[in-house]
């Protein structure tokens, strides 16, 4: 789907496999292979064949995993992996598509591929424009009718909101060319097609790839990267269903990999979208005695500026091993009190969407939108005190606030256990627990504040993070910091537990791996990574109707 940097599992990949002949995933390894990774790691290596791209074998903690390499240096691969592709369509223009898009159009540019993107949206939508400040156009075939435009593409890559692909699947579906590839970013598709009991046509390659960060992320990093190789954006890859023509182009077979062969084929929402817990400046709690603004540098400021910059280069123990001992006890007796209450809602979100309940919530809430948009989420007192702090902003002058850093550090401690719990791999764990939030959506708050964040990303997660936060917030306030006010001993076996976590060694895996580039986007007043085909201001949201948005 996306011609650009990526990583595969936690590594950059260069392209996404849109035919059978680059990449088909194997339900279980060889016997050989099984024994000797299980030999080295006790669990079995997540596997793959690939005909195009170079794949290695890396140790995350105690497991092994294949994982794809990338960076402008593979350009020379992009030929052999895009052949038989001719037209890419790109359907929809939220937080994905333009950055997919654009950074498609000019990596085919770059391998000097003949392959035309082009952009599929309602003829009344309002996103036409933003698409045509982009360059694309309908006088040369870029811009179009939605259900046009999948039925002309070889590749078909669905981007519109989720609540929307549940309404027009089976129009999308019905639309394709035989052969043809559909392109996912996430899960949300398959899990709807599930709850439906449907299945995907038996004629058409059904792949994933999941940008581990929102659109805006996806297009600055490859921006970036363009004089940094290897930059790019994290992900995840999964082939569901493969389809191959036979040499006469009239006969099919279909190999289907089912989610309980390869969890990797199913990535949700949930705990899989980070969301960041701040407390109430307004309550006072552990906050007594400070100004407004020091109150926010101290929690909200400190998250986004130097607690994310040290877990994303030196791991989540180095932020502990970096106070001094008073502080190491606040941090202690924050993250004994906060990791238990803060798991029991990342919990609650996996099993709800593994569950399908909230997928079913996700479409009938797009139903309503039309009567109650998502409404701003930056306008309160504390979030007014945050314009004024980034304004006067020294970045050097930020600190580490030790409680917050423990609250921090055990939510994100908390899905990774569920994560962990539920048989995920070290590289999604590390992807979606750990890097997304502090490579990807950190700094975009650190640039603007919460709705620069939360509303440039999907439906499904603004929705998400309006509907999960206060959730945290009331569970932390009235369990954890509760237990703190009362001077209950914390666990000393599960602070020590957390020190000795086999998930630092898989994170410092993935950072041998990490490009020297930081994604960087401009702040208030700036256009760096922002306006047309970047990241928005504005935010809308639109009820999903019967053709697309």
């Amino acid at each position: 789907m996306q011609a650009l940097n990526l990583r595969a599992a936690s590594t950059r990949l260069s392209a996404a496999r849109p035919a059978p002949a680059v990449a088909v995933p194997t339900a279980l390894p060889a016997v050989g292979r099984r024994a000797r990774v299980t030999a080295q790691a006790s669990v079995e290596a997540v596997d793959f064949n690939t005909k195009v791209f170079k794949k290695d074998l890396v140790k995350f903690a105690e497991r092994e995993e294949y994982v794809v390499k990338g960076g402008r240096d593979k350009y020379a691969l992009l030929p052999k992996a895009f052949e038989g592709i001719k037209q890419v369509g790109v359907i929809g223009w939220g937080s994905q598509a333009p950055a997919q898009a654009q950074n498609m159009r000019e990596s085919f540019a770059d391998a000097g591929l003949d392959i035309k993107v082009s952009i599929g949206l309602r003829g009344d939508s309002p996103s036409v424009a933003e698409a045509q400040a982009c360059g694309f156009s309908k006088a040369d075939g870029t811009l179009g009718e939605v259900f046009d435009i999948i039925s002309s593409s070889d590749l078909v890559v669905l981007l519109i909101s989720d609540a929307a692909q549940a309404k027009l699947y089976p129009r999308v579906l019905a639309a394709m060319k035989p052969g043809a590839t559909l392109g996912l970013s996430h899960g949300f598709l398959l899990g709807v097609m599930q709850s439906d009991r449907v299945d995907f046509r038996k004629d058409i390659n059904v792949v994933l790839v999941a940008p581990k960060g929102m659109g805006p992320s996806v297009r600055r990093l490859y921006e970036q990267g363009k004089t940094v190789n290897g930059a790019g954006i994290n992900c995840s890859f999964a082939v569901h269903q493969v389809v191959r023509t036979l040499n006469n182009g009239k006969q099919h077979y279909c190999g289907v990999f089912h989610p309980d062969a390869d969890k990797q084929n199913v990535l949700m929402t949930g705990c899989q979208d980070k969301k960041i817990y701040q407390w109430d400046l307004e309550t006072g709690d552990c906050l007594q005695g400070m100004s407004d603004e020091d109150a926010f540098k101290r929690s909200v400021e400190s998250i986004t500026g130097p607690i994310s910059r040290t877990i994303s280069t030196k791991g989540m123990p180095a932020v502990y091993n970096g106070l001094d001992a008073a502080g190491k006890k606040v941090f202690e007796e924050a993250y004994t009190a906060s990791f238990k209450p803060a798991m029991d809602i990342c919990m609650e979100i996996y099993e709800d969407v593994a569950s399908g309940n909230e997928i079913r919530s996700v479409v009938l809430a797009g139903s309503r939108f039309d009567r109650f948009p998502m409404g701003k989420i930056d306008q309160t007192y504390m979030w007014k005190v945050g314009q004024a702090v980034r304004a006067k902003r020294v970045e050097a002058d930020i600190p580490v606030d030790p409680f917050t850093a423990g609250v921090y550090v055990a939510t994100m401690m908390a899905t990774v256990e569920v994560l962990r719990e539920k048989g995920h791999p070290y590289s999604e764990i590390c992807n979606e627990s750990i890097i997304e939030a502090v490579d990807s959506l950190n700094p975009y708050m650190h640039a603007r504040g919460v709705a620069f964040m939360v509303d440039n990303c999907s439906y499904t997660a603004r929705l998400g993070s309006r509907k999960w936060a206060p959730r945290f917030d009331y569970i932390l306030e009235q369990q954890a910091f509760v237990a703190i006010d009362n001077k209950e001993p914390g666990d000393k076996e599960l602070f020590g537990k957390f020190l000795s976590d086999p998930v630092h060694g898989a994170l410092a895996a993935c950072s041998e791996m990490r490009p020297a580039v930081d994604i960087f986007v401009g702040g208030e007043g700036s256009d760096v990574g922002v306006g047309a085909g970047g990241a928005r201001t504005e935010y809308r949201s639109t009820a999903a109707k019967v053709t697309a948005a």
